[in-house]
């Protein structure tokens, strides 16, 4: 072997050899059993999905029930679409944050109570502000048994960055630092706790860079600039990781489209699912109209708290209704499971972005039933399986409609063969609509525990939205 030749193979070890082990790892990763743990595993993707027949994704869209809005502008003087809503687990009181103004650009904090989440006792509260703020009502409830009592409500707003309070009822505030602990970011602020990875997680609007070679002017911003949504973590909610970009427009994206932040990001087992609010600055609520803009609501979900992914169509659209008070936006801000149950909060305008703040801006409730972001569902007989996992619970359920049909469930092992006692024909039948229906077969499913199998569904005329493991204590 010449020198030369030895050379060129010594060079083309050095770069193939990374790549292909990298390669083989990946491929030994899909092939591993994802351990499933008890708790609920929601079906917005394919993560857990190998493969399926006949079955459509479907987003399943709040509907209306309430004519007007639940926060006015004229008698609440709301003006933002930012909202907190929590439910006090001693008193079982629902407790909203929201802001009011001082002018365009400076607001305080609001607070009102109600026993039922819909209908507010009034007048509302004007909350003494910590320090200056300009936007944000973003409240986190840590519970009656955190720590630091002192701390136990922690709020988040925007005055130059991301300004912290602190309080022990969330009512009296104490900015604590005295200074923005993340700058560098736009306003829109939420703050949530993502308990999957035991730390915090803020999220915001966050600015486009030049770079980015954005063509066309937003309709109330310089040329090329848009805006997109930026997220940092951290363990102590004091001490915070550096900003980076989460969500930005890209060129499948129609005219100017605008990302306002994300809110109401709730942990489901290991995912984080989130309320990502989209502007179309320029677009008309109506065909011929003023161009004021519009906007709706699509989800957003990361299975690892770092990693983000959207849907394109809205999962919340503006009331097409003429003259409708949430006619020009519907921004989801705020969500709150209540038993079976997450009450939805939005911010609703009535005929553009900028139009009216003081008069116009109103915050809305919607009910959808918990975990029914998305279906997976069959006209017909469909058929789902999932990847190699292994069960780690003692009992499975489904959130599904199967009201005008069925489902019914079988574990195969890895090479795909039926497991004796957990076929389709050892299963009974569901066909309820339920958000928790427990799944029977001839045999427990902890026999099962920590082997490698699959899961199969099988659909006739029928919803499946979610599964979850449980284990007995």
């Amino acid at each position: 072997m010449t020198n030369f030749t030895a050379t060129l193979l010594r060079t083309v070890l050095f770069n193939l050899v990374p790549s292909l082990v990298a390669t083989l790892a990946q491929a030994q990763t899909q092939r591993a059993p994802i351990p499933l743990e008890p708790g609920p595993y929601l079906l917005l993707d394919d993560f857990l999905l190998e493969s399926s027949s006949n079955v459509t994704r479907t987003i399943n869209a709040p509907k209306r029930h309430l004519a007007a809005p639940v926060v006015t502008a004229k008698e609440d003087h709301n003006f933002q679409p930012y909202v907190t809503v929590l439910r006090d687990a001693q008193s079982q009181k629902f407790r909203l944050w929201y802001g009011v103004p001082v002018d365009a650009g400076r607001s305080h904090l609001a607070y009102m109570e109600s026993s039922d989440g819909q209908h507010w006792l009034r007048p509302h509260r004007v909350l003494e502000d910590p320090a200056r703020i300009a936007f944000g009502a973003s409240v986190l409830d840590e519970g009656p048994g955190f720590p630091d009592a002192a701390r136990r409500y922690k709020f988040v707003w925007y005055n130059g960055g991301m300004m912290i309070a602190r309080s022990a009822d969330g009512l009296q505030w104490t900015a604590d630092p005295s200074h923005p602990v993340i700058t560098g970011i736009n306003d829109i602020l939420h703050l949530a706790r993502d308990s999957a990875r035991k730390r915090y997680l803020a999220v915001f609007g966050f600015p486009s860079r030049p770079e980015d070679g954005y063509k066309g002017k937003p309709h109330h911003a310089a040329e090329g600039y848009r805006r997109c949504v930026g997220q940092s973590t951290s363990a102590d909610c004091l001490h915070w990781t550096t900003p980076r970009r989460i969500f930005a427009p890209d060129n499948q994206d129609d005219g100017i489209t605008e990302f306002y932040s994300v809110g109401g990001v709730v942990t489901r087992r290991d995912l984080l699912v989130g309320l990502l609010k989209v502007l179309r600055d320029d677009l008309p609520c109506d065909p011929g109209g003023e161009t004021n803009g519009i906007g709706y609501t699509v989800l957003a979900w990361s299975h690892d708290g770092e990693n983000w992914q959207r849907d394109r169509q809205p999962f919340f659209d503006r009331n097409h209704g003429p003259a409708t008070w949430d006619h020009a936006m519907a921004w989801m801000d705020y969500q709150l499971q209540v038993g079976n149950e997450v009450f939805i909060y939005y911010g609703g305008y009535a005929r553009g972005h900028k139009m009216e703040r003081f008069t116009e801006r109103q915050i809305g409730l919607v009910r959808i039933k918990r975990d029914r972001y998305v279906a997976r569902e069959a006209v017909g007989r469909g058929m789902l399986r999932t990847r190699l996992v292994t069960i780690e619970g003692d009992s499975l359920s489904l959130n599904v409609d199967a009201s005008r049909g069925e489902v019914r469930v079988q574990i195969v092992d890895d090479q795909g063969r039926p497991l004796r006692g957990f076929g389709f024909a050892d299963c009974a039948a569901i066909r309820a609509d339920d958000v928790s229906a427990p799944v029977r077969w001839k045999r427990p499913l902890a026999e099962l525990r920590r082997k490698p199998v699959r899961v199969e569904f099988a659909l006739r005329n029928a919803k499946l939205f979610s599964f979850e493991l449980g284990r007995r204590q």
